[in-house]
């Protein structure tokens, strides 16, 4: 009875993990190293059928099973959303291996050596994902990776119980457990904690609360545009930099003679703007060459990192990216290489550039497709 509900117990985390990575990826929460993932699927699934048949009927084998499918779903709905990437040579050897694994089992039916095969390349899987997350911590800030931690220890007390003690048994469990732990300890214990991970807020429970560093990460100076944001730290590309927050106004409440330092005001709908907060998101400039952008989800306006931001670099976003069509323009002096001298709304930008940025999310959602834009009036 007791080996039943640690049964439960495991299988309840693995899916709850999955569950949660997945609703992480559509609002866009982590970033996940697609490689890692494709290659997840498959020695998942040859881990499922080389663990089956060396170890048939136990219990811990359906474990694996759901974990194969999970994976598998995972991959797709990422295969969907990205961008095609040839492999690095590591991911190259992981798939390899994998597919090897699979030959030998078929070919030779040397189900042993290929179940190990598949354990000796699980570790090396995990190398894109350990270099993402070394190189930012919030590409896979997911309460999935504590879950499937003590998933796999529910699984190791399931596989003790019904007798297991053999590395074929025993091996491919511990080198899971290390991997997604070694996931849990690089990206903060802290993320399992109900207290971060399960906050409220208006709009109702959140899954993930966002990471917050223990410093201040940018800073305010001055530049030839008067008030300008630096970065203190690098950022990767995809890392969130901050919130806008602000008053929302309709168009017609909007005062319609306003320039420079006065103008804080930023299109989140046809009909409304979002005024000053008083914060930094005030004081981030725009350039026709930025190295962020405005992301609206469900959670906010987030501003992105589009490219890498070295520390000293300023942070800038293209006001553009969110104005539908009005009479609002502005003389740019952001001095970029390629300026276009007026900032106006969306469709002042050449149709690559509003690729660009529709391509990477990056843009107000009314001017995501061309056939949804609509005249907005500006007070005048």
């Amino acid at each position: 009875m007791v080996g039943d509900a640690w049964f439960l117990i495991a299988m309840s985390l693995s899916f709850a993990a999955y569950g949660v990575y997945l609703l992480s990826l559509r609002r866009a929460i982590v970033r996940p190293n697609r490689a890692s993932w494709l290659i997840w699927s498959a020695s998942a699934a040859a881990e499922a059928l080389t663990y089956q048949a060396v170890n048939p009927g136990s219990p811990q084998s359906w474990v694996f099973v759901l974990s194969a499918g999970c994976c598998m779903v995972v991959t797709g709905f990422l295969w969907r959303r990205s961008n095609w990437a040839s492999p690095t040579n590591i991911e190259a050897f992981c798939i390899a291996a994998c597919l090897f694994a699979l030959l030998i089992w078929v070919a030779f039916r040397e189900t042993f050596w290929a179940h190990m095969l598949v354990v000796a390349a699980v570790p090396v899987s995990f190398w894109p994902t350990w270099a993402s997350v070394w190189k930012d911590r919030g590409a896979e800030r997911s309460p999935a990776w504590g879950l499937w931690t003590l998933g796999d220890l529910a699984t190791l007390l399931v596989a003790v119980r019904a007798g297991g003690a053999g590395v074929d048994e025993l091996a491919y469990i511990f080198v899971e457990l290390a991997c997604h732990a070694s996931i849990w300890f690089m990206i903060g214990l802290a993320t399992l904690n109900p207290l971060r991970s399960l906050g409220w807020n208006r709009r109702g429970l959140l899954v993930l609360d966002r990471y917050r560093h223990p410093r201040n990460l940018f800073a305010v100076g001055e530049n030839h545009l008067g008030k300008a944001v630096y970065a203190i730290c690098r950022f990767g590309e995809g890392a969130e930099l901050m919130r806008f927050t602000g008053r929302h106004f309709h168009v017609d409440d909007i005062p319609s003679l306003m320039r420079g330092s006065d103008d804080r005001f930023v299109q989140v709908t046809p009909d409304h703007y979002m005024g000053p907060s008083g914060q930094l998101d005030d004081l981030v400039n725009h350039s026709c060459d930025p190295n962020a952008g405005l992301r609206f989800t469900d959670h906010g306006v987030i501003l992105v990192a589009i490219r890498p931001i070295a520390a000293g670099d300023e942070v800038t976003w293209d006001y553009s990216t969110t104005l539908a069509q009005s009479n609002w323009h502005m003389i740019c002096q952001c001095r970029a290489p390629a300026c276009r001298r007026v900032i106006g709304n969306f469709e002042t930008l050449t149709p690559d550039r509003q690729e660009f940025f529709r391509a990477r999310n990056l843009v107000a959602p009314y001017l995501r497709r061309k056939d949804t834009l609509a005249p907005v009036r500006r007070a005048s």
